[in-house]
């Protein structure tokens, strides 16, 4: 039976991209001040056209299509989206920054595919999943598929190199494999699979090494590897209880790095403080509570574990960011989405929300 979208669902995503643009806007004057105007009218322009206004058009227009579409063309999706993060590698079109080549130059606009390879992952892996439900326990239906989306995604990613999304894709199949009833002696060999590739790619990155290592030891390297994480810490810790208020930040203007990328939460912990730390936190739990419940009403097993999958690749990439901005988890370099800087990371964060927003209009009542 339809009916309406789930609204819950709705208005915890519209107070979490209202509370994200509050806490973006002032973690910019920080930008402002280091770059002057010009840099700082462009990253403005980015979120609130790219991602807010072209990101509510995109999630009102997901929420209407039938999700089940995406069923039936999701081989061509994840086709298109891997041809797309091929793109990067393609000189003139693809271009780095910060040592990484993940984005592409499409003339005085930039995009990052990855962000469209992980929809198309979720979209085919969910696909795959309901067709093969019945089978999913037996090594050439479930495990094996899943590892080889994993080998290509993995040398696509890696290759750029992006290990923070592989990691957020990596963990996201997992958790759809062990929803779609997986077998856990498979989950574990996936695990071992997936801590030797990440010994073997941290000891043959010095970057990621030194992530690891400071990780392990924060006071190592303080004005080194350590100097973000040492500054992070610094800037939630002065926050107090209540924090110093919205604009007041010290750190974001000339000390901590990326102040509106995956630095945001320091930001916004600072000017916050501990309670307006614990409301972000509080928002994605509810956020990923009631997108699980959308899921267990879903119609069928397809619609059930899209919005599984869809939930797991932004709560998952949002925990790791606070998480390393906490010295809980190493340094990643993703953004927390719905706050961080990133057009392209917030209107396809806004489309997943309307894919499951479409997913609930034909819940079970």
């Amino acid at each position: 039976m339809t009916r309406k979208l789930d609204r819950y669902f709705l208005i915890t995503v519209l107070i979490l991209v209202f509370v994200g643009f509050f806490i973006f806007t002032s973690a910019s004057l920080g930008l402002h001040a280091r770059t002057g105007g010009a840099k700082f009218g462009a990253v403005a322009f980015n979120q609130i056209f790219f991602g807010l206004f072209l990101g509510f058009i995109g999630m009102y227009i997901a929420s209407r299509i039938d999700y089940k579409i995406w069923k039936r063309y999701s081989f061509y999706i994840f086709l298109f989206s891997i041809l797309m993060t091929l793109l990067v590698f393609i000189p003139k079109l693809g271009f780095s920054s910060g040592g990484a080549t993940r984005w592409l130059a499409l003339g005085p606009l930039s995009f990052q595919p990855a962000e469209l390879l992980k929809l198309g992952f979720v979209i085919y892996f969910s696909a795959w999943i309901s067709g093969m439900q019945t089978k999913i326990k037996q090594f050439k239906f479930g495990l094996f598929p899943l590892m080889v989306l994993f080998v290509i995604i993995g040398a696509i990613l890696l290759a750029q190199p992006d290990t923070g999304t592989f990691l957020v894709i990596l963990a996201t199949g997992v958790v759809m494999f062990i929803s779609a009833g997986g077998s856990l002696k498979h989950v574990f060999m996936i695990s071992i699979i997936g801590i030797i590739v990440l010994l073997a790619i941290g000891f043959s990155r010095p970057y990621v090494l030194d992530r690891i290592t400071t990780f392990i030891n924060p006071g190592a390297d303080r004005q080194g590897s350590g100097y973000q994480l040492d500054q992070s810490l610094i800037a939630i810790g002065s926050g107090g209880v209540f924090g110093k208020g919205f604009g007041q930040s010290v750190q974001k203007f000339d000390y901590l790095p990326e102040p509106i990328g995956d630095s945001i939460f320091a930001v916004a912990a600072e000017e916050w403080g501990f309670l307006g730390a614990i409301t972000i936190l509080f928002l994605f739990v509810i956020f990923a509570l009631r997108g699980f419940k959308i899921s267990s009403n879903s119609q069928d097993i397809f619609g059930s574990i899209l919005v599984i999958g869809i939930i797991s690749l932004i709560f998952i990439q949002s925990f790791i960011n606070i998480a390393s901005m906490l010295g809980l988890f190493p340094l990643t370099g993703m953004p927390l989405i719905f706050i961080s800087h990133g057009g392209t990371a917030l209107f396809f964060a806004l489309v997943e929300v309307g894919i499951i927003l479409s997913v609930s209009r034909q819940a079970r009542i």
